[in-house]
């Protein structure tokens, strides 16, 4: 068994995907587009549009839409375990573009170097690197 995140967007499903992929967490696997290879369109605003997307880099998978009927993201987090805190500065930096610092990166009470952020499409992140690493 794996849990996977899936996540929806509205209309910003593509722009999305590419930001992510330009903060270096991974790349677009699969990409189809509503109305694509004869498979029906229920609202025609969504024509071409990403009705699934696969999203894969190194320990990352989650997929990702675009629906007519999405809701905003809310109560719940991408957790990136980082093994440095060089690379959680920097991946952190990249996601936090445009988008809202919850809680900066700091060594936190229960040890970890630690930080949340909402990125520019509503998605939260929450970067968390071992004490025992952050150092490094």
């Amino acid at each position: 068994m794996e849990l996977a995140n899936y996540l929806f967007f509205t209309v910003h499903c593509e722009e999305a995907l590419a930001f992510y992929t330009a903060c270096g967490l991974g790349r677009v696997t699969l990409l189809v587009r509503h109305g694509s290879g004869g498979i029906p369109v229920a609202d025609e605003a969504m024509r071409g549009r990403v009705m699934h997307a696969r999203f894969e880099g190194p320990g990352v998978l989650f997929f990702a839409s675009d629906n007519h009927d999405a809701e905003p993201m809310r109560g719940s987090a991408h957790m990136l375990m980082m093994d440095d805190r060089q690379s959680t500065d920097r991946i952190f930096a990249l996601l936090a573009q445009g988008g809202v610092v919850t809680t900066p990166l700091a060594v936190q009470p229960w040890g970890s170097y630690y930080g949340k952020l909402t990125d520019r499409f509503g998605v939260q992140w929450m970067l968390d690197c071992a004490q025992s690493n952050a150092d490094l």
